[in-house]
C-alpha cells in the first residue's frame, strides 16, 4: 500500500517555524494501530489523518504515543493540503472529529479555523505546582484536556525550564502557562509530556482555552498572540462566545510517499 503524506508548518509564514504537522490523506480508515505506527515513525507533535465523507472530511489526530480529541495546528496543516492538493478551488472546509464540527475558510494566504471554545475553571494552587515553577503563579484554572497556570511575566514564560517529570505530575495530558503580552496580547508555552510531546511549538487547540480566559481579564475579544516555544508561532484569534477563531499561515515542508505492507 502506497499512500501520499506532506509535512507543513503551521502558523508561521517562514520555513522551519511554527509547528511541524504530517499529513496523511486515506481513501477509508487503516486500523488504530497503523494508524498509531505511522504517527510514531513519523516522531512529530502530530500526525493527522483524514477521510472525505460526502461534502466534508472525518479527521483524526495522533501524538507519537496517543491519540487526542482536538488539534490546532495539524487541523490548519491538513486544510492547507486540501486547498493546495485536493480541493484547489474551494474556500471552505468542514471537518467533523471527537471534538464536533471544525470549520477552517481560506482568504488569501490565511486560514482560519472555527473551533468550539473550552473556558477554563479556576483550581487551588498546590505545593507541586509551586515547586514546578519555583514561582507563585497569579492563576490556575483547568478544563480537560489542559491546565492553564498564569504568570505575571512574559520573561518568564520565554526562560522558564520546564521540569518535565514535575510536569507529568501536576496534570494528566497537557500544561500551558500564559502571561500577558508585552508586544502582542498575550504569550503561552504548552507542555504534554504525558503525551508523548515535551514542549509542542504551537498549539492551536490551547488557545481554545487561553482566548476565553484572557477575553474577560482584558475584556477584549481579538487578539494577536504568539506561542514563544525556540520555533515559535503567531496566531490571530477571536473570542466569538462557544466558538473560537484561530488564524495563522502554514508552509509546505516536504510530500512524499508510506509504503506500508499490510
Amino acid at each position: 500500500m502506497i499512500l501520499p503524506i506532506y509535512q507543513v508548518d503551521a502558523f508561521t509564514s517562514k520555513l522551519f517555524g511554527g509547528n511541524p504537522a504530517a499529513i496523511v490523506p486515506l481513501e477509508k480508515w487503516l486500523d488504530d494501530a497503523t494508524l498509531q505506527n505511522i504517527a510514531a515513525e513519523n516522531n512529530l507533535s502530530e500526525t493527522a489523518f483524514f477521510v472525505k465523507e460526502k461534502e466534508h472530511y472525518h479527521i483524526r489526530w495522533m501524538t507519537p504515543v496517543s491519540e487526542v480529541p482536538l488539534c490546532g495546528h495539524a487541523t490548519l496543516a491538513s486544510a492547507y493540503v486540501i486547498f493546495n492538493f485536493i480541493e484547489k478551488n474551494s474556500t471552505k472546509i468542514k471537518f467533523i472529529s471527537k471534538s464536533g464540527e471544525l470549520i477552517v475558510d481560506r482568504n488569501g494566504e490565511l486560514l482560519t479555523l472555527d473551533f468550539p471554545a473550552h473556558k477554563p475553571r479556576p483550581v487551588p494552587i498546590n505545593e507541586l505546582i509551586r515547586k514546578c515553577f519555583d514561582k507563585e503563579p497569579l492563576e490556575v484554572l483547568e478544563n480537560g484536556f489542559y491546565l492553564l497556570v498564569v504568570f505575571d511575566s512574559e520573561d518568564y514564560i520565554r526562560n522558564y525550564q520546564p521540569k518535565i517529570e514535575m510536569i507529568k505530575r501536576i496534570h494528566p495530558h497537557a500544561v500551558i502557562i500564559s502571561a500577558k503580552g508585552n508586544e502582542v496580547d498575550f504569550v503561552s508555552r504548552m507542555f504534554a509530556p504525558n503525551e508523548g510531546i515535551d514542549e509542542d511549538p504551537v498549539t492551536g487547540s490551547a488557545h481554545t482555552v487561553l482566548v476565553p480566559y484572557w477575553s474577560e481579564k482584558l475584556s477584549k475579544k481579538n487578539f494577536r498572540v504568539l506561542q514563544v516555544s525556540k520555533r515559535m508561532g503567531e496566531l490571530l484569534c477571536e473570542e466569538r462566545g462557544d466558538r473560537v477563531t484561530i488564524s495563522g499561515n502554514a508552509v509546505l515542508y516536504s510530500t512524499g510517499s508510506l509504503f506500508l505492507s499490510l
